[in-house]
């Protein structure tokens, strides 16, 4: 019994303190996670090996989807926006809150545009502010059962480099191509504070108003068209993907590996 409850206690604590929405407790709790899981074997079996093997199980457990839907995914090479009506409110309940608060700011909403593939979809809303030369964008992803959303705010210097700020969720599945300089938060924050991150990003690296490009409607598009694009030529030839008998784009061995990497990497950051 003293094993049942040990293990129980250091769960229950794990899980509570994954419930929290900072850095140190998240580690915290990700780690209990493995201790409960190590102890539960190691009570069970009463082999401290087995204990290392079950806990260790949990990093490989994203090869179950790396090896299922991962693989069989197909992607066009190229990706071309076109104006697309915004997702019900069932799917993005949040998306008209979140789009006064970026207007609030002082952003003016642009357009709506997106992608379809298959069961794969990218909705973005692309918002402009002129006084920054600062590009905004809300971006949800959908795909079979699972969606998500991320915010990214974007000012593109002349000499082609893209800094960045973004509160990406997950582990981002492909290779971000050299001119992206890429300030990652954390998903919880509002746009605001992505917005006040994003201005002491420049400062800090001193990139002036004076040296971001100014842009409109059409370049906009344009622009993350020639992202999109420039993105799948570079992990072609990183050897992230690779090219199919019909035109299309998969992952390779090599990009699977990868996948899991960047899952290694989250649990460390978190």
């Amino acid at each position: 019994m003293f094993g049942l409850f040990m293990t129980l206690g250091v769960a229950v604590l794990s899980v509570a303190l994954r419930s929290y929405q900072t850095p140190t407790a998240q580690k915290a709790g990700a780690f209990g996670i493995l201790v409960a899981t190590f102890l539960a074997v190691y009570f069970a079996s009463g082999s401290w090996i087995w204990g290392i093997v079950g806990a260790l199980a949990w990093l490989f457990l994203p090869w179950l989807e790396i090896l299922t839907r991962i693989r069989a995914l197909r992607l066009p090479k190229e990706k071309a926006l076109r104006p697309k009506s915004p997702p019900s409110s069932e799917v993005f309940p949040s998306l008209n809150e979140i789009t006064r608060e970026i207007e609030s700011a002082d952003f003016v909403h642009v357009n709506d545009a997106g992608w379809d593939w298959e069961d794969y979809r990218q909705f973005f809303r692309l918002f402009y502010k002129e006084e920054d030369r600062a590009q905004a964008t809300i971006c949800l992803n959908e795909q079979n059962d699972l969606s998500f959303y991320y915010l990214r705010i974007s000012s593109r210097a002349r000499d082609g480099i893209i800094w960045t700020t973004w509160n990406y969720p997950l582990s981002y599945g492909l290779k971000l191509t050299p001119q992206f300089r890429i300030n990652r938060q954390r998903p919880d924050q509002s746009f605001w504070q992505l917005y006040q991150s994003h201005k002491e990003y420049l400062r800090t690296n001193q990139v002036e108003t004076s040296v971001i490009d100014a842009m409109d409607e059409d370049r906009i598009e344009a622009e993350i068209e020639n992202d999109l694009r420039a993105q799948i030529a570079h992990n072609i030839k990183q050897g992230v993907l690779t090219p199919t008998a019909d035109g299309e784009v998969k992952y390779s061995w090599r990009g699977m590996v990868y996948l899991w990497c960047q899952f290694l990497l989250d649990l460390v950051r978190l």
